[in-house]
């Protein structure tokens, strides 16, 4: 029931928001450049390796040794729009066609975070990921990783179609209230480290 809801409205959402889908690639190509698309792999259902879609927000700015700059510094102010407004998530509507995740479900996260899980945590893997879940409609980059985490378990252990719908339109309110930045005001969060502690990245 859940893989024939999420086929059925991802595939419908493509058809709607096509134009505005069309318009942010036409604009970030004309502001960041190509590639309009940026491609990473994460890992999704038990820790499998997939490639996530999203939508370029940082520009490919680097240093005299040809090292990237930091996050803050390429990511502009529009990339900071397309962030806020959630626009650079659409792309994942085609991981869910795909089978790659879900509407709702734990977010995907870096594959290096892997092994800094503890046995608790790695349990938000035992579902499939999602382009929304129960951490990001209860405070996003607001929150710890530790309450992420526990939020994310939370969902493994509470997941219905019931829940999943009262997600997807909590998600929906944040959006159009443009919620979720953490305190400092920014879109992105510290990476994660375990136990040794945390420095700047975007995840």
């Amino acid at each position: 029931m859940k893989r024939l809801f999420d086929l059925t409205v991802s595939a419908v959402l493509l058809l709607v928001l096509s134009p505005v889908i069309l318009i942010t690639a036409y604009l970030i190509r004309q502001k960041l450049g190509s590639p309009v698309l940026f491609k990473q792999e994460r890992p999704g259902l038990h820790g499998k390796i997939f490639s996530l879609y999203k939508f370029r927000s940082m520009t490919d700015e680097r240093d005299e040794n040809g090292e990237l700059l930091p996050d803050d510094v390429r990511l502009t102010a529009f990339g900071k729009l397309v962030r806020k407004t959630s626009l650079d998530e659409l792309p994942q509507l085609f991981n869910v066609l795909k089978g790659d995740i879900s509407l709702v479900g734990p977010r995907p996260l870096l594959k290096e975070y892997l092994p800094l899980y503890t046995e608790e945590q790695a349990r938000r893997h035992h579902v499939k990921p999602g382009i929304t879940g129960w951490a990001q409609v209860n405070g996003r980059n607001a929150i710890s990783w530790e309450e992420k985490f526990r939020l994310d378990v939370w969902y493994v252990d509470h997941q219905s179609f019931g829940l999943d719908l009262k997600i997807l339109f909590m998600t929906l309110m944040k959006v159009v209230r443009s919620e979720g930045v953490n305190q400092a005001g920014h879109v992105t969060i510290s990476k994660f480290q375990g136990k040794q502690g945390q420095r700047s990245q975007t995840t």
